[in-house]
């Protein structure tokens, strides 16, 4: 039988949340908002399928570029190439990196 190439294949552990993250979320992920400009991490949420990213963006750091209807386009670097994701929000969370440097 041929190894299955699916969009979310080989993700067991990538996708699997911790056992204290796992039930109802939490409001704040409705109540945030993001701006052009802001830099995010792409931390996957395997409980919305909506606007999910693939799986090789998991954990890669971004510039939001621009909102395009309830989703952001995000700026990544890859390699020497730049791409351009598009992410619910739900995936996406303020970079650490610029939260302590804020403090």
């Amino acid at each position: 039988m041929r190894k299955s190439k699916g969009y979310r294949a080989r993700t067991r552990h990538l996708m699997r949340k911790h056992v204290r993250d796992k039930g109802i979320r939490p409001l704040d992920y409705l109540l945030r908002d993001f701006n052009e400009g802001d830099i995010v991490d792409i931390i996957i949420d395997s409980g919305e399928h909506r606007g999910m990213p693939h799986k090789r963006y998991q954990g890669k750091t971004g510039e939001i570029t621009k909102k395009q209807g309830k989703a952001f386009i995000v700026l990544i670097r890859q390699g020497k190439a730049w791409k351009q994701i598009i992410c619910a929000k739900e995936h996406l969370r303020l970079s650490r990196s610029v939260i302590q440097q804020e403090n």
